[in-house]
Formats: C-alpha cells, structure tokens, sequence
C-alpha cells in the first residue's frame, strides 16, 4: 500500500528523532532510497546517500557509518541483512527501522538482539490520532563503558580550530548559561528566558566559542566544568551558522581546552527564540 506523502513525513520525522549524535556530517545509508529526501529538507546537515543495490552486494569500510534507516525496506529483519547493518556501523550507531504495516511485536526485539544490536526499542512509530506502523531501533555496541569516552568517538571526527571559511556544515553549537536555572517542567509563564553564550578573550578580542558538533561542544564542556574554566553553564544551544554569523562577534569554532584556558572567559548575550529545535 502507498503512504500518502504526509504520512511518510510523520514516519520519517519519528525515525530522525533517533538518529545518533555524530559530528558535523552524520554519514547515512537510506535503504531503499524513501527516506532521504524529505529527511535532507528537515536535516540539511545530514550526508545521505540512498541504497538501492540488494543488501548481499553492499561494499562500505567496516564501521564507517553513523546511521542505516529504512521505510519499509522489505528486508528489514532478515538476519543477514542485520548482520551487515551492524558490521557497517560505526559503534555507537544506529540502525533505525519503519514498516508502516505492522505493529510491535517481540519477535523484532528478539530479531535485533539475536543480530548483535544494544538498546534496542520496537514502538508505534505515530500516533495520527490511532497507531500507525512500528519504529524499530538498534545501536551498535560501544567498546568502552565510559560515557566521555563515548562522546568522544564522535567528537573526535572534526578537527580542533577549524576555520569558519573551511566549514560547510550548517549549524554550529554554544555552551549557554539560562537563567533562570530551572527544569523545563519548573518554568511558568512569568519567568523571563535568558541566555548568554560563553566567550574567551583571545587577544583581547572577546570570541564565542562554537561547536560543530553536539558531541564536540559536550567533550569540550565536561572537563570545562570539572576543571572551573566555565561557571553556570546548563545547556547547549544549537543555532544556524548563518544567524549566528551575523551578531557581530567571532567566532571561535573548535577550541581546544588548553588554548581557552589563556584567555578572560566571559559570556554573551544571544536570543533564544533564534536557536534551532534541540538535537533529540
């Protein structure tokens, strides 16, 4: 049976809630080619390439990509084809799944357990209003039982200072003070929203310091923290690197701890309203 088109954007929208954190350009296998092309207009920093060759006769480098999805990929749960999906993802990736026509059952959790995968979830993919589809997610395993070490996998992929004239990806992220400091849940209609963008004084020059990356900016923020260099940050903001260009102070993409740790910290002051929906 044919989707109608926006029920496929719903499919797709619910898969893309799952895609893992990566670097600046997550690297995306389409399987049959469904997903893609709605998916680049809500994501235009994904790289994605659409698979149409049969499974049995895919080459890519072991581990190479951050994500393998598919909408109604009429293999889905063969094991063969799981089997090949984990080989291909880098660890930490996700092998995200729609079938439109079924519905959640164990024999799909027990299909990606028995193929290697981690954390899995089998779910209604949506709600419009009566469920529709089931939405099936695996992860390749982790070598390591660090979390930071985790993060770091992704975060390692983009370089430290990269120029901004060198950067084609097209959101940037910020480590942001909000106040005031309360849950989303404790937030009511009198409180007035704050955020302020951490700095360094690089020559004197006051500099937002800009992430390309979810996972870069928190490799960056953790020890940050740890270590005193920044005070009262609690969130990441994810903006357009064009927005953000056009404030009126430099950026500094990919600071290195060490080279911030020589300059005056300090913040500045952005809207909230003008940042992009948070990474999920």
């Amino acid at each position: 049976m044919a989707l109608k088109p926006r029920t496929a954007q719903l499919l797709i929208e619910a898969m893309a809630k799952h895609l893992p954190p990566s670097g600046s350009t997550l690297r995306l296998w389409d399987v049959g080619g469904r997903v893609g092309e709605f998916l680049h207009a809500l994501r235009p920093d994904l790289h994605i390439e659409p698979i149409l060759t049969p499974y049995q006769t895919w080459q890519a480098p072991t581990e190479a990509l951050d994500s393998i999805m598919g909408l109604d990929f009429p293999h889905a749960l063969e094991d063969d084809f799981l089997t090949t999906a984990l080989q291909m993802l880098r660890p930490g990736g996700r092998l995200i799944l729609v079938d439109s026509q079924a519905e959640p059952t164990r024999d799909q959790v027990t299909a990606l357990e028995s193929s290697g995968h981690t954390r899995i979830l089998v779910e209604d993919a949506i709600e419009c209003p009566l469920p529709l589809g089931v939405l099936m997610r695996g992860e390749k395993p982790h070598t390591t039982e660090s979390t930071f070490r985790r993060v770091r996998v992704a975060s390692d992929v983009d370089p430290d200072n990269l120029p901004l004239t060198d950067y084609d990806g097209v959101f940037i992220y910020l480590l942001v003070r909000q106040l005031p400091n309360k849950p989303a849940w404790a937030l009511n209609e009198a409180d007035v929203i704050t955020w302020d963008a951490v700095t360094a004084a690089r020559d004197s020059q006051p500099m937002v310091l800009a992430f390309t990356s979810l996972p870069k900016a928190v490799s960056f923020m953790q020890p940050a923290v740890m270590q005193n260099l920044v005070d009262g940050v609690n969130k990441v903001g994810k903006f357009n690197r064009d927005a953000a260009s056009a404030w009126g102070v430099p950026l500094w993409l990919n600071p290195p701890l060490t080279d911030v740790k020589a300059w005056p910290v300090g913040f500045f002051s952005v809207d909230p309203t003008t940042a992009e929906r948070a990474d999920e």
